[in-house]
Order: C-alpha cells, then sequence, then structure tokens
C-alpha cells in the first residue's frame, strides 16, 4: 500500500426516463469526494498508446485522478513502499495522489481521458522531476510522518 494514496468510489446515479435508461450522474464535491479545494482542473487525451507520461512527483500538491473515458493504468511509488499499479477504467472512481508520490501513467486506451483534479495552480518550484533528487526528498519525508506523534 502507497503512503499518500488511495482509491475513490464516487456516486453514480442512473437515471431513467420512459422507462429506459437515461445515462449516468457522477456528482462529485470538493471538500465531501475530494478531500480538498480544487484550484485547478486539467485533462490528458489523445495520448498514444505505447507512450508513458509523468515521471514526477509533487511537493506539496495534491491531485485526484479520474479516467472518465477508456482506460489508463497509473504507477505510484515512494522510497519506503515500493511500487503498485493502479488501472482507472471506470467514470466513477478516482485515484488520490497526495505530496511526495511520483507518477507515471501509461497503457492509454486510443479513447482514454484522464481527467485530473488539483489542490493548487500550477508552479514549476513543486515538481520533482529527477527521481535521485525527489528520492532523497522522499526519504526525508516519510521519516518525519512515520515518527509524528
Amino acid at each position: 500500500m502507497i503512503h499518500n494514496a488511495r482509491l475513490l468510489s464516487f456516486r453514480n446515479i442512473t437515471d431513467t426516463v420512459l422507462q429506459k435508461e437515461a445515462g449516468h450522474l457522477v456528482p462529485i464535491e470538493a471538500g465531501t469526494d475530494i478531500p480538498f479545494d480544487v484550484k485547478r482542473i486539467y485533462y490528458i487525451y489523445g495520448v498514444d498508446t505505447q507512450t508513458r507520461r509523468g515521471f514526477h512527483s509533487h511537493q506539496k500538491l495534491e491531485q485526484v485522478m479520474i479516467c472518465i473515458h477508456g482506460s489508463v493504468k497509473i504507477s505510484l511509488k515512494t522510497p519506503v513502499d515500493g511500487e503498485e499499479v493502479f488501472l482507472l477504467d471506470s467514470a466513477d472512481q478516482g485515484l488520490y495522489v497526495g505530496p511526495m508520490v511520483w507518477r507515471e501513467m501509461f497503457d492509454f486506451s486510443p479513447d482514454a481521458v484522464l481527467l485530473v483534479l488539483a489542490s493548487d495552480h500550477y508552479a514549476e518550484s513543486d515538481y520533482f522531476r529527477d527521481y535521485a533528487t525527489y528520492q532523497q526528498a522522499a526519504y526525508r519525508y516519510f521519516s518525519q510522518e512515520v515518527n509524528k506523534p
């Protein structure tokens, strides 16, 4: 199990009109379904099936990733937990990724649309893009988290 990461399940409301299914509504509310106030939203689509994206961690930023169409795999790792791969293939499920978790996205289906909700505006200074630098900082971060009273 990866520190600072977990799957989230959202309500999926199915409506019927004239006894026919009329689709799905998935309401997502900051503070209730998302554990932070959302300050930025972006989405990724049109990614070639052989392309890997990400290769970074954030110092403070929190995110929830939702594959609203198609599927994608997310590899998360920390130097204290190892690696875990999550398959996102349902629009009523999200992956919470907190601070200091290295992420890579891969195996995008041709129709994948990955929606990302973020706790803050874009700041390049919040990124770790070099894995060795990230590892050193993450060891310190998780050592302090584990030793908190």
